[in-house]
């Protein structure tokens, strides 16, 4: 089970700031905003994780833009490494989910 820190505290990482916007435009607000929707879904990056353990966070920003987070957590805060819209495949998946 994967345990977010409490209350969630972001840190962001100097090179990376504007990679998400840059290569996605995702704004960093819209990032955190997904850690707060009631409907998201938590999942390990099993693929990803070698020195430390990455997650996968699906959820709905305030406009309700559906993303795709890949984070990690270091010293009790969350760490986002990319994000992007939810493809077809993944928005389905998320939908199902959260009907049952």
């Amino acid at each position: 089970m994967i345990v977010l820190p409490t209350p969630a505290a972001f840190e962001w990482d100097e090179g990376n700031i504007d990679k998400n916007w840059l290569c996605h435009q995702v704004h960093n607000q819209e990032c955190e905003e997904v850690f707060f929707d009631n409907t998201k879904k938590l999942l390990n990056d099993v693929l990803h994780s070698g020195k430390e353990e990455r997650y996968i966070i699906l959820g709905k920003t305030n406009r309700s833009r559906l993303l795709f987070v890949v984070f990690t957590i270091r010293k009790d805060k969350i760490r986002i490494i990319s994000a992007r819209d939810l493809n077809k495949k993944e928005k389905h998946l998320y939908e199902k989910a959260i009907k049952n």
